[in-house]
């Protein structure tokens, strides 16, 4: 463990303002329901007693927080945060449960590690019986336990749940569990969540809850700081270790609950007391602190932990040859080509013709138009319902449903199974070297391959990326060539009807344009990428039921958020057509539609579309795509990418970069596709491209 170096202000520094004695402090409050921060979790989240599940990123929490409740579940955002938590009631039991963020550790600068710091302090200072499940994976027990014992820090209740022990026990490892329950003073219950094992045991312990004995110690410093925080914070009903600690490590909720329960006078004088134990560079102390948490850790796993020498499994084996570039490039490339096909070809292609094509306009159309348009001879609500071209029944309903829906689910369930098998970080160890080309390094594939399912959520996520200057590259290639799931669907639809030349034109064109502007970003941007520290999660066949559950959730919620935009987006055309604005609209944008780009004049409706959703745009396309050539086509399909940006999408981007920083990727996108769609018409044109 590193130990920080003993300097004299520091010791100095322990005595206490005589302006602001202990017994100046108020009488002791009752305990409130809900701390008074602008960082804390929302009021309604300690309305009843709290159990918060944390645990390091892939250990299986959002599994676990899945298999205790059935309950609907509740999205709680975290005010002073771009982050929000699922809650959910616990079956049988007067309790709620809350899926906190992963993180590695509370000390940690990242908005994850602050959000779940923040969270905690609000439990431990709210309900007397709220408390905290760390889940821990039981194949890396050292990295779980640190963050376990730092979390013993609040003095909550706690219950330890060791998840993946099958895992675990495959590996080799044996853990002894009742020792390890004895060296922490709490209850250890070994589970395997994908599986439901080890779950009533689990519910039963809920009730069982205790504080954990508190095992970490740090340098003299700290120590004799956090006594004396602790004595004067105490008396506040405020848990004055832990605040302590998280000042120390620069945590903005134990400075603003500080404030609200003590005063300004209290947190001025504690950050006098901690200034010295800052000194000279601040994020030194966060490190010691989970330094302090690992060594100790490390110490409790040799207590409790024996492992069996193995042979490498079948499963170790293959993820090795994931990571070596001659055999994990062709398996990165059969990997693309079977989303190609499960999406493109079967979902896009069979299914949609069937369903689109033979159910809902081949039976289901003429139906309604036999039964329904008798009801409403001659009305404008006839039209609006039933137009051929126009009405919300074609436009609103059976092209979400019949063109979007079936490749979205199939790609939800593909990514599903990538997510759950622990392929993307070898992809991130893979092509760590070649994404240093654009900036980035093998983190940024996350954010990418984000970017197909959803390019706000890969957005968000561009806050794992190390530097400023990662994350804004990052967002710029988002934005500029990565097209989301439902987008991503209808343009195979829109392709797969052409020669294959097409879709490589398309996707060719999308990946040359963001290596070219990721090189030239990262050579107008200073700094460089960052090195790669990264955890290899090993392999495992993912579970398909549950893959299909989440694969369904994430459909059901696209459905939600996308119907109605798919059914204002078919209005606002129909009537716009029919006041005929749209005849103005085209007429105006000749210049640029036929002139610049030559594309038919039917082109605005489906940029018109976009400006809405953009799916519903290239929905649109399929809808009018025997008006175009096949040329028109494949630059529409190119410009559709990128060059409408989604509405969320810019609204997180201005929440994560700034309103100057959007502008300029905005105007800078928008400028180049006016100029790369041109290129593509007048080059195909002249070299007598015609994918038909």
């Amino acid at each position: 463990m590193k130990r920080l170096p003993r300097a004299a202000a520091a010791a100095a520094a322990i005595r206490l303002d005589p302006s602001l004695p202990p017994a100046a402090a108020p009488a002791p409050a009752a305990r409130p329901a809900v701390i008074p921060l602008r960082r804390r979790p929302d009021p309604a989240l300690f309305a009843r007693p709290t159990v918060a599940l944390v645990g390091n990123p892939k250990v299986g929490k959002s599994t676990l927080f899945a298999r205790l409740s059935r309950r609907p579940i509740a999205d709680v955002p975290l005010p002073g945060t771009s982050l929000a938590v699922r809650v959910r009631a616990l079956d049988g039991a007067a309790q709620d449960l809350v899926d906190a963020p992963a993180a590695y550790s509370l000390f940690g600068p990242g908005d994850d590690e602050r959000a779940v710091a923040g969270l905690l302090l609000g439990l431990a200072l709210g309900h007397e019986e709220n408390g905290i499940v760390v889940v821990a994976d039981g194949k890396n027990l050292k990295r779980s336990l640190a963050l376990a014992l730092q979390c013993a820090e609040l003095g909550l209740p706690m219950l330890l749940a060791v998840n993946m022990t099958d895992e675990a026990t495959a590996h080799g490892i044996r853990i002894d569990h009742a020792r390890l329950a004895g060296a922490l003073d709490l209850e250890v219950r070994p589970v395997v969540a994908s599986a439901g094992t080890g779950l009533p045991e689990l519910r039963g312990g809920l009730a069982a809850l205790r504080v954990p004995r508190r095992l970490v110690r740090y340098s003299p410093p700290v120590e004799e700081l956090l006594e004396v925080a602790a004595k004067l914070l105490n008396a506040h009903q405020v848990p004055g270790r832990a605040a302590a600690l998280l000042l120390l490590a620069g945590e903005p909720a134990a400075e603003e609950l500080i404030r609200a329960t003590c005063g300004a006078a209290m947190l001025a004088q504690l950050r006098q007391l901690a200034a010295p134990l800052q000194q000279p560079d601040p994020t030194e102390i966060a490190s010691h602190l989970t330094a302090a948490a690992s060594h100790t850790a490390e110490r409790l796993v040799r207590e409790v932990q024996t492992t069996e020498a193995t042979g490498p499994s079948r499963g170790e084996r293959l993820a090795n040859l994931c990571t070596r570039p001659l055999t994990g490039v062709p398996i990165a490339l059969a990997v693309a080509a079977t989303m190609y096909l499960a999406v493109g070809r079967f979902a896009a292609g069979f299914i949609v013709d069937h369903l689109k094509g033979a159910l809902l306009d081949g039976r289901a159309l003429p139906w309604l138009d036999a039964h329904l348009r008798p009801l409403l001879p001659g009305t404008l609500l006839g039209d609006v319902l039933l137009d051929r071209q126009l009405g919300l029944v074609q436009t609103g309903l059976f092209l979400p449903l019949g063109l979007v829906l079936p490749p979205l689910f199939c790609f939800y369930v593909f990514f599903g199974f990538l997510e759950d098998s622990g392929y993307l970080p070898r992809l991130s160890f893979l092509l760590n070297r070649a994404l240093h080309v654009v900036g980035l390094n093998g983190k940024g594939v996350l954010p990418l391959a984000l970017g197909f399912s959803c390019v706000t959520m890969a957005t968000l996520a561009t806050r794992t990326l190390d530097s400023a200057r990662e994350r804004t590259i990052a967002s710029f290639l988002l934005l500029l060539g990565v097209p989301c799931s439902p987008l991503l669907a209808v343009m195979l639809i829109v392709l797969g009807p052409l020669p294959a030349s097409a879709a490589a034109t398309v996707f060719g064109l999308l990946l040359v344009q963001i290596l070219a502007a990721g090189v030239l970003l990262s050579r107008l941007l200073p700094g460089r990428p960052t090195p790669l520290l990264l955890e290899l999660v090993p392999l495992r066949l993912p579970r398909p039921g549950q893959v299909l559950r989440r694969a369904a959730a994430r459909t059901g919620v696209f459905l939600k958020e996308a119907l109605p935009l798919f059914l204002l987006a078919g209005l606002v055309v129909f009537v716009f057509a029919r006041i005929g604005g749209l005849r103005l609209l085209e007429r105006a944008a000749r210049p640029i539609m036929s002139g610049l780009l030559e594309l038919p004049a039917e082109s605005v409706q489906v940029f018109l579309k976009a400006l809405i959703r953009r799916e519903s745009g290239a929905a649109e396309l399929v809808h009018l795509r025997h008006s175009f050539s096949g040329l028109q086509l494949v630059v529409i399909t190119f410009l559709m990418t990128f060059s409408v940006p989604c509405i969320n999408t810019v609204l997180v981007l201005v929440r994560e970069r700034g309103a100057r920083t959007t502008a300029i990727i905005v105007a800078a996108v928008l400028g180049y596709a006016l100029v790369a769609g041109a290129l593509l018409a007048r080059v195909g044109r002249l070299v007598g491209l015609t994918f038909s």
